[in-house]
């Protein structure tokens, strides 16, 4: 059978495909920070239970990680609606070959959601439990991210969909895909250098205020990322090699030179974070990560459309213009992260207060 039967059509736009290409990078961007704040928060806490060496980082990451867990669930709506615009018969195919794990994610997240509740509220009467509640709340939110690298990548590879007719129960994983593990361990090992970088952040930050006391915060911090990113180098390198000969080479609908771009600065700005890390300049450091964070959403949507592009490209997208909906959704949507905004800047009253 040709697997190329089982594609759907693709869904017709109401405007250009420009427009949610657009905001599907700038939302996943957001949602990828809140992400890894969450994700490497958790493990940087469950990593310092299992050493037995909790401290004063590890009790303010925990009062934070309900704020990252509820940003990141909302700002991920957001990208994950956009990537359904754009690519829907392929994102929606992969969800329903994999749909037992892929509905698991709301079971995984809402256990994850009230351990961490559990983690801060009963920090204290927890004592030497506080390991094992981590772990459980830590194996949540890897067994999440494992899940949507499936589902993410399975929708790149039609030609694996055959495999339905082997297993129609829903149970189906990309397992054998080369490029699942080295994906999934960059985005692991992201996680606890963003997390790891926030944390010397705002420890920086309070030490330009005149505490001290958080100089063990930033240097902690600043080690969480230092070392990961350095281990995201040779992860990069594998996941390089794992992608196809084709994807690798560049041999598809977008010019070479825009992929090499993006990877070159993703690259560059890497090891410029790193060097800046290591003479402790902690928002120049910031600053670059951001930067490169963005471009390596760039080198990751690239990657995606040339794997697609033997089976569809956005050119081939139908228009049919209603603009009304376009221009009501970008009215809330500015409105929204206004709000947002708002809100963090209370969080961050109310942690100056504190301090």
């Amino acid at each position: 059978m040709d697997f190329r039967t089982l594609i759907p059509s693709a869904d017709v736009l109401p405007v250009h495909w420009a427009w949610f290409q657009g905001l599907l990078n700038v939302t996943f961007v957001l949602h990828l920070i809140l992400m890894n704040l969450m994700l490497g928060g958790m493990l940087i806490c469950f990593i310092h239970q299992w050493r037995g060496s909790s401290s004063e980082s590890e009790r303010f990451i925990v009062g934070k990680l309900p704020f990252f867990i509820a940003f990141t669930v909302n700002f991920g709506v957001a990208p994950l609606l956009f990537l359904q615009v754009i690519y829907g018969h392929f994102i929606y195919t992969s969800s329903v070959l994999m749909a037992c794990s892929w509905l698991s994610v709301i079971v995984f997240l809402l256990a994850g959601y009230y351990g961490v509740y559990i983690y801060g509220i009963k920090w204290e009467s927890l004592g030497r439990a506080r390991g094992f509640v981590s772990g459980i709340v830590a194996c949540c939110f890897l067994l999440i991210a494992f899940i949507f690298v499936n589902n993410l990548t399975m929708m790149q590879v039609p030609e694996t969909w055959l495999r339905y007719f082997d297993n129609s129960k829903g149970l189906l994983l990309n397992i054998k895909e080369p490029t699942l593990m080295p994906r999934y361990l960059h985005f692991i090992l992201s996680s606890t250098a963003v997390a790891g970088l926030a944390l010397a952040l705002y420890g920086d930050w309070q030490m330009r205020r005149g505490n001290e006391e958080k100089k063990e915060m930033r240097k902690m911090g600043l080690h969480w990322f230092i070392g990961s990113t350095l281990c995201q180098v040779g992860v990069g390198l594998w996941f390089f090699k794992t992608l196809p000969p084709e994807v690798r080479s560049f041999t598809g609908s977008l010019p070479a030179w825009l992929f090499s771009l993006f990877l070159s600065f993703s690259i560059l700005g890497t090891l410029v974070s790193v060097v800046l890390a290591l003479g402790r300049k902690v928002r120049p450091a910031a600053v670059v990560v951001f930067i490169t964070i963005v471009f390596m959403v760039g080198v990751r949507e690239i990657v995606r459309v040339q794997y697609l592009a033997p089976h569809f490209t956005v050119s081939d997208l139908q228009v049919v213009p209603q603009y009304s909906p376009m221009l009501l959704f970008l009215l809330f949507f500015a409105g929204g992260i206004a709000l947002v905004w708002y809100m963090v800047r209370l969080v961050m009253r109310g942690l100056e207060v504190q301090s």
